[in-house]
């Protein structure tokens, strides 16, 4: 889903309109596995607390979940829940032949183990991709649960060049999230990949090489147009938020977008780009999880 601006040279991708399409494609195999084999794709979310911006993603990703056809299972826990009741939930949706993804919002209480909370989902469930052993699939080029982000960039990606291989990929930001994953799936399609980050020497001359810039960094408008190699593509994955002159507050990437789209070939926008694509791809790999369950038919296009 790409469209040109009239003020600058970059084709901007539109990842609100791609992800719409994901969700289009993942309901209608949802209808299609409904009617044919009578099951459903169930995806239970577990939040604990009562962080403002985890509240909004829940109720995002309750209300598309449902608009797909799925079965969505919302678990809210009080902040002081302790560790082994957690676990004991989880235990719980790890056995219930009716739910197919299992997600826990993070970040969780202080009190509570991340590791240890998302090493216990049942790793063919894991639709976050953060369990250990779905790490390491993917670390490996075996079949895994991927990272919803990532996956989302890595779509993104293909449907712009079709192929990547031999593209040369510089990933700035080294997280668990997005950082490791997208360069262990930008490697699974044979491109060339650095994974650069704050104390790396000459990050300027290390991005200008790139034919593809994936900026997952959480500085805003950390990259200038003048770290871009003319034509690259960006795929920004930052959302900041920053004061307005005149008062208020914006959200911005991790790239200066008006430098960097002047310079680039394409571009992904802040907001309405790698951010809708997140919850496309949560829904895109608890279909997967339930077509693996249930030895169907994987989706096509919505898997890594």
């Amino acid at each position: 889903m790409k469209r040109k601006t009239d003020k600058m040279t970059a084709t901007v991708i539109d990842g609100k309109a791609f992800a719409a399409n994901v969700r289009g494609k993942v309901a209608a195999h949802v209808t299609r596995i409904k009617e044919e084999n009578g099951i459903t794709p169930g995806l239970a979310v577990v939040l604990v607390g009562e962080d403002p911006a985890s509240q909004v993603y829940v109720r995002s990703k309750g209300k598309m979940t449902v608009e797909v056809g799925m079965k969505s299972v919302e678990h809210r826990l009080e902040a002081d829940t302790s560790e082994e009741a957690l676990l004991g939930l989880i235990a719980e949706l790890n056995g219930d032949p009716s739910i197919h993804g299992i997600l826990v919002q993070l970040p969780l209480p202080g009190h509570l183990d991340e590791d240890l909370v998302i090493n216990s989902i049942d790793p063919a469930k894991d639709v976050d991709g953060f369990h250990i052993s779905n790490v390491g699939l993917l670390g490996t080029g075996q079949k895994s649960m991927v990272p919803c982000t990532p996956l989302g960039c890595l779509m993104m990606l293909r449907d712009h060049h079709g192929s990547l291989s031999g593209m040369d990929a510089v990933v700035i930001g080294r997280s668990n999230i997005v950082g490791k994953p997208m360069a262990q799936l930008l490697l699974g399609d044979s491109c060339t990949v650095t994974i650069a980050h704050s104390r790396t020497k000459d990050l300027p001359d290390v991005v200008r090489r790139a034919d593809i810039v994936v900026a997952a960094v959480g500085r805003s408008q950390m990259v200038p147009g003048d770290w871009i190699k003319p034509g690259a593509t960006v795929i920004d994955v930052g959302i900041n938020r920053i004061e307005k002159p005149e008062g208020g507050t914006r959200l911005v990437g991790d790239v200066d977008y008006d430098s960097c789209a002047a310079v680039a070939g394409a571009i992904t926008p802040v907001p309405g780009g790698v951010g809708p694509m997140t919850i496309a791809c949560l829904l895109a790999n608890t279909l997967t999880a339930c077509c693996r369950a249930h030895g169907l038919v994987e989706p096509k296009g919505l898997t890594a």
